[in-house]
């Protein structure tokens, strides 16, 4: 008997701990990048920062849509939601509760990458991400010009969305005094990605935390392209990233530490976590090492 109360305190330590961590969901199942690849790197980099509970709600495949429209993850039950998705609509469900609590405030939400590509026709949706993959039609284009001055340009001029340079490229920041970007080197050296340009949208209630330039020597528009930003979206925060193509993309130190931060700004509006002390510099990459 004398062995049964530690044991009972030692359970009741690790459940109170379990209740402390903010609560994630991932949704994948559907997506035009390798989402089966991805989603366990997005889930370890949260579970490695030590303050997340990481689910994952993995939607049917294409084509079924007698169970699409039953993919309803319970919302209630998560502090922000993770999209790694990028397919058919869903469930109507599923679409009232991300953005009724999104607005609320009872939930956060995070993009990363293709995500953004999602829900061209869902009006609430491209209001959530400020601005994502979009014909040059869709809706307006933010910018920063050379002086450091952002730019809107309108529906109908410049290009629509694309990825017309792949490969390294530096990350400047924007916002240093945002909780997502605080501490971090006022430029570094992101690992070989897809660099996302002439993002489209409503962009209301947007701030640009950080860009990056598609170099014009590489078929890039030399512009400077939003990277980090975040949306006020009713009461509730959005954290949103182009950057994550791959694994490859996923495996850079900056970008792990940016989606922890993220994540964490989108479920309670602050962050708690050091810059890691291998955080990429303006000339050094700097990539977790495979396991």
């Amino acid at each position: 008997m004398r062995f049964l109360l530690p044991t009972l305190a030692i359970a009741v330590v690790s459940s109170a701990l379990a209740a402390d961590k903010i609560k994630v969901v991932i949704i994948d199942g559907q997506n035009n990048h390798n989402w089966k690849a991805t989603t366990p790197v997005l889930k370890k980099h949260l579970e490695d920062a030590g303050l997340f509970e990481v689910s994952v709600a993995t939607s049917p495949d294409r084509g079924k849509k007698e169970e699409m429209a039953k993919f309803a993850p319970d919302l209630s039950q998560y502090d922000v939601v993770v999209s790694n998705y990028n397919g058919e609509n869903w469930s109507k469900e599923l679409n009232d509760s991300l953005d009724g609590r999104l607005k609320e405030g009872k939930v956060g939400l995070v993009i990363v990458h293709a995500a953004n590509n999602a829900f061209g026709g869902w009006k609430e949706y491209n209001q959530m991400i400020g601005m994502g993959w979009r014909d040059a039609k869709f809706g307006k284009r933010l910018k920063y010009n050379d002086g450091g001055k952002e730019e809107i340009v309108e529906a109908g001029k410049d290009q629509g969305s694309g990825h017309r340079y792949t490969g390294p490229f530096t990350v400047t920041i924007r916002d240093a005094d945002h909780p997502v970007t605080k501490d971090m080197p006022k430029e570094w050296l992101h690992n070989n990605d897809e660099l996302y340009d002439n993002m489209r949208g409503p962009i209301e209630k947007v701030k640009v935390l950080a860009t990056a330039i598609p170099p014009a020597d590489k078929k890039g528009t030399a512009a400077h392209e939003p990277m980090i930003w975040t949306v006020d979206y009713g009461k509730g925060r959005v954290f949103h990233t182009p950057m994550g193509h791959d694994v490859n993309a996923m495996k850079c130190v900056g970008f792990a530490a940016t989606l922890q931060r993220g994540t964490e700004w989108a479920a309670t509006g602050k962050v708690t976590q050091k810059i890691p002390a291998n955080f990429p510099t303006a000339d050094k990459k700097s990539v977790l090492p495979e396991k």
